[in-house]
């Protein structure tokens, strides 16, 4: 099995935070994390220093290989910092990556 993982501490949300499905809106210091595996895609959200975990909203998502999951966890750490109610992007906005 292959897989591979990234996260990113210290992502501040634009206005209207990110929506994780366990907290809802998430607003402030967040640590964004994504794990691939098997073509899957999941994205977790943080409170920078906490030790509880939330499933952003729109994960799991399909992701065709580990380079479009790097290019997926870049553009969910710009959606958080963009806020208006984040959710993960839809697999066309990264499925053309890394192929």
């Amino acid at each position: 099995m292959t897989w591979a993982s990234w996260t990113t501490r210290n992502v501040y949300t634009g206005r209207g935070g990110a929506l994780s499905e366990e907290a809802g809106v998430m607003t402030g210091n967040l640590t964004v994390h994504t794990t691939w595996a098997d073509g899957m895609a999941n994205v977790a959200l943080q409170f920078t220093g906490a030790t509880d975990w939330f499933t952003m909203t729109g994960s799991p998502t399909r992701c065709p290989s580990e380079e479009a999951s790097r290019a997926l966890h870049e553009a969910v750490v710009q959606a958080v910092r963009k806020g208006a109610g984040a959710i993960v992007p839809p697999a066309t906005a990264h499925e053309g990556q890394g192929q």
